[in-house]
């Protein structure tokens, strides 16, 4: 290892990446490389290659993700690429340059019909495209890197990107009603906390190898969610509520989305902040 610690961040224009961008400069420490998906395409497995064969950095957070849920139906080959085989190959150049490896994943690896949280090792059961893809990604990283660190998260938000906080504020301008789901349960994930997770599990020199589960504090509807964003912002949009069949979209959604954070807790001392406190930042953030 260097004398200053080196990380190289990928996908970092997105929600997670721009949030790991902003406390660069709580974590003096290390030197960080952002590499957006220009620079470094995912698809591309010789540049990838190339690429990190070319820098050696100690660490690798992998942010780039296909992330769009119901496109992914009819592009199962690119969100493949990008959630599965490119994270493989991504988690096996890092063993083979000694540097370590921690990249995302999502509760859509489960089928959502649970009714108690999702621990890390219950049964998976992807009910869509997207959620096949990102299992696949956490195997082959797996079986490639069996030193890599794997976070599935669920229902991440921002002030960057597009997320559904971002689209409810825009509803709210356009609109004096909406309906929003309330059949399906989960715990919200502002970006900026699971970001600062992740440079805590770096910085604290402990590295345990395996699969976590991070989000908020809390459980809660999209329609709950909603109404959380309307009184904060201070709308006057009428939201319904209406069951998850009056909405139907190309990928079917998880009906329960709960984690259990209990071992992340455990290993790593974590703590976590109420989604209601976490979203009152975000907005904060965004008004500003």
């Amino acid at each position: 290892m260097s004398l200053t610690p080196s990380i190289l961040v990928t996908g970092a224009n997105g929600q997670l990446g721009s949030e790991l961008k902003k406390i660069t400069q709580e974590f003096p420490q290390f030197n960080f490389t952002f590499c957006t998906r220009q620079e470094l395409p995912l698809e591309d497995e010789q540049a990838i290659s190339n690429y990190l064969e070319a820098h050696q950095y100690d660490f690798l957070i992998n942010c780039a993700a296909y992330t769009a849920v119901d496109k992914a139906e009819s592009e199962r080959e690119l969100a493949f690429q990008i959630n599965a085989t490119s994270v493989g190959l991504l988690a096996a150049i890092c063993r083979d340059n000694n540097t370590k490896f921690l990249h995302f994943s999502t509760d859509y690896v489960f089928d959502g019909n649970a009714t108690e949280p999702y621990k890390t090792d219950d049964a998976t059961n992807p009910q869509t495209v997207y959620g096949a893809s990102k299992l696949k990604g956490e195997k082959l990283a797996m079986d490639e890197n069996s030193d890599a660190i794997i976070i599935r998260t669920s229902w991440v938000y921002s002030s960057y990107g597009k997320n559904f906080v971002k689209t409810m504020l825009r509803l709210f301008q356009e609109k004096e009603e909406i309906s929003v789901v309330n059949d399906q349960i989960g715990s919200p994930t502002y970006a900026k906390d699971l970001a600062d997770v992740t440079m805590k599990i770096i910085a604290s020199g402990q590295w345990y190898e395996g699969i976590f589960h991070f989000s908020n504090e809390g459980i809660i509807s999209w329609f709950d969610f909603a109404n959380a964003i309307k009184e904060i912002s201070r709308s006057n949009c009428k939201i319904n509520p209406i069951p998850t069949s009056a909405y139907p979209t190309p990928a079917k959604r998880p009906g329960y989305s709960v984690l259990n954070k209990s071992k992340i807790q455990q290993l790593y001392g974590i703590q976590f902040r109420d989604w209601k406190e976490s979203l009152t930042d975000c907005l904060n953030e965004i008004s500003s």
